[in-house]
């Protein structure tokens, strides 16, 4: 690692270290690449698991959906009844160690702008200015849960929280609730809160879609295709449940059959007291969880233009249309574990092949200049 007024050259800044990072970090390792020499991965979390280390107690592995593992990896002998927190973190973390992935933590990334010198990127960080030929884009999202604003809102007496901010039900119980949102992150914490609650009402924009048997392949594709769409558009990618549907479980139908997920439309105001609809309908609330979802956490970007006017950033593979250095793996099309996987491998097979034509080209121009000196 070269250093050039204070800013370290390197070839390869991969940002985050969830599953879509460290997916990249090992296809770097297993292609050659030296973490500190030749790479570095930064990540602003205090420690190893992604925004998993974040999720909330109760949430046991056991009730974890789709958790693809790492390459390299299978995440073996887990223990179904610990929360999905300490399961996968300590995944990440042998995971890290076993590979020697070496990750700078707690790093925050503030800002990637176009020119470092060189034809390379410049990195402001907390520790520091890094200057990469390509760049690694895995921030995910759980840094930008996205809060709908209804009128009212500011009038409201109780408590209004995120469900990043969701700690367990015992925070709710006795109390009257109101749960806004359409995911699985929403009807997970519906669930656990209703039995507690002295009420709990599920509202949501849409009708919730509830996918029945298995989710093979050819759905699989047919969901990213949907998501790739966009993404080609230049619009901001959707949610996984829109093109999915939210998985039939036995404890979703129990609660179906219960009446627990029986859903309201989407209220129209906050009152002081609870919610409104137009047609005169109310319901009085205690607290408001908004299971609202999360928007791409890549305002670090900002200087570099990538977004379209649709407000999306538009992709040729992993690699943004408006900069060709910089790769985006777990963003859009590539947004679940196994995606993650597959974008981190194709992220790091195309830097490779771009900086060994940048290279010749490289060497091509001295040779050239050595010919015509002489």
């Amino acid at each position: 690692m070269n250093y050039t007024d204070g800013v370290r050259e390197i070839e390869v800044v991969v940002i985050g270290a969830g599953q879509a990072g460290l997916a990249a970090a090992f296809h770097l390792r297993r292609v050659g690449y030296e973490p500190d020499r030749d790479f570095v991965v930064l990540d602003h979390s205090p420690r190893p698991g992604g925004a998993w280390q974040f999720r909330w107690p109760t949430l046991t592995y056991d009730k974890v959906h789709g958790m693809h593992a790492l390459p390299g990896m299978v995440l073996t002998d887990a223990d179904p009844g610990r929360p999905s927190s300490e399961v996968i973190g300590g995944y990440f973390d042998t995971y890290e160690r076993t590979f020697g992935l070496r990750v700078h933590r707690p790093v925050s990334v503030l800002a990637v702008r176009a020119s470092g010198g060189g034809g390379r990127l410049l990195v402001e960080t907390s520790e520091g200015g890094y200057a990469p030929r390509a760049l690694i884009n895995a921030t995910g999202t759980w840094d930008r849960p996205f809060w709908p604003r209804f009128p009212g809102q500011e009038t409201f007496r109780g408590r209004q929280l995120h469900s990043s901010q969701y700690d367990g039900p015992e925070g709710f119980r006795d109390a009257r609730v109101v749960v806004v949102g359409g995911g699985t992150s929403a009807v997970q914490q519906l669930m656990e809160i209703a039995p507690v609650a002295a009420a709990a009402t599920w509202v949501t924009r849409r009708p919730p879609v509830f996918r029945e048997g298995p989710f093979g392949e050819e759905q699989g594709r047919a969901a990213v295709a949907l998501v790739e769409q966009r993404v080609r558009e230049g619009l901001p990618p959707r949610s996984v449940v829109s093109v999915t549907g939210l998985p039939m479980t036995e404890a979703v139908r129990r609660a179906r059959e219960s009446g627990v997920l029986e859903r309201l439309p989407l209220f129209d105001r906050v009152t002081p007291n609870g919610v409104t609809w137009a047609d005169g309908r109310t319901v009085e609330a205690d607290a408001i969880l908004y299971a609202t979802g999360f928007r791409a956490a890549i305002d670090h970007l900002a200087p570099l233009k990538l977004r379209e006017a649709g407000g999306g950033i538009r992709m040729e593979g992993t690699r943004a249309l408006r900069d060709a250095r910089v790769h985006l793996v777990g963003y859009g099309p590539s947004a679940s574990t196994i995606g993650a996987n597959r974008a981190g491998r194709a992220a790091v097979r195309d830097i490779r092949r771009l900086l060994a034509e940048d290279s010749q080209l490289a060497y091509g121009a001295a040779v050239l200049e050595r010919n015509f000196a002489s």
